[in-house]
């Protein structure tokens, strides 16, 4: 029987760090989606100012990797966990770094600035509501995964396999069994008679890490260059035919090098590289506008 790790808990209160968690919607709903914030909480909150963002009507979307390598991860965990309901968003390789790291797993490196979530008196709380986080995201005409969907997958094959995930990530016997066995980049094709742990392992590779995959969807993680210099026999994973029904439209980030560009119709590439030094993107999706803040 599947049960949380001890040091997860569920809280009956409503309120984080005197933060009020909403949950009521009444009037109109803007819904915006936010690619890459890595622990820059001021930026995030510029664009929700510039937009006059209302907490209580309208919501917010996130591409994932709310945390590391910026300033501020356990202030933008707060601050997302406080909008409550108003609040969605897909796990990032991020984000699973750092609840691997939080069950025992590894140690952060001296890139990671994950400390202060590791040593906050909320922790377990803030990290319980993390790990309930999907790997994707099928609703209001839109499907949003943190790095893409490969060419072998149908829409139908990439829910089920997300939800798979979800049960495990809500287990603590199969979570920790998959944080144990996370880390690597094999195996790098996908075969429906793969077996746990490193069936999980792929399945997160190609919703968390993939840039470049070949045509039958064989991962090349090693690569973070531009679309247009991939490395020979793969391309980016948005280039190839697709299963996916026509005109589905994919939100999506963790590729900072591709710095927003277009990458054609019906794709939405929000991580426009804040933390190396680009604007933060964000975009209404009632709209399809794009709003971008740059660096403070």
């Amino acid at each position: 029987m599947c049960q949380y790790l001890p040091f997860y808990c569920q809280y009956p209160g409503r309120f984080i760090d005197g933060l009020p968690i909403t949950d009521a919607r009444d009037g109109p709903l803007t819904i915006y989606a936010v690619g890459d914030i890595q622990g820059c909480l001021q930026p995030l909150k510029r664009l929700l100012d510039n937009v006059n963002f209302d907490p209580g009507n309208d919501e917010l979307w996130s591409v994932g990797d709310l945390v590391n390598r910026g300033p501020e991860s356990l202030e933008v965990l707060r601050f997302c966990y406080s909008l409550g309901s108003h609040f969605r968003m897909v796990l990032g390789n991020h984000d699973l770094h750092l609840l691997a790291i939080a069950h025992g797993i590894g140690c952060p490196s001296r890139q990671d600035t994950l400390g202060s979530i590791l040593a906050a008196p909320d922790r377990d709380e803030l990290l319980y509501w993390l790990q309930q986080q999907p790997m994707l995201i099928a609703d209001q005409g839109y499907v949003m995964v943190h790095a893409g969907i490969p060419p072998q997958w149908s829409l139908n094959k990439a829910k089920i396999l997300a939800e798979e995930m979800n049960n495990v990530l809500r287990c603590d016997t199969k979570s920790l069994q998959f944080f144990e066995h996370m880390y690597g980049d094999n195996p790098d094709i996908w075969e429906d008679s793969l077996l746990p742990p490193e069936r999980w392992r792929a399945i997160t590779n190609y919703f968390t890490r993939m840039r470049f995959c070949s045509a039958k969807g064989h991962l090349e993680l090693a690569s973070k260059a531009l679309p247009d210099s991939p490395p020979e026999g793969y391309a980016p994973w948005f280039r190839h035919p697709s299963m996916l029904p026509p005109g589905t439209n994919i939100i999506f980030g963790h590729w900072a090098a591709l710095e927003g560009k277009s990458c054609g119709q019906n794709l939405f590439p929000l991580d426009t590289g804040y933390i190396w030094g680009g604007p933060l993107r964000m975009m209404n999706l009632n709209t399809t506008e794009y709003i971008h803040q740059a660096q403070l």
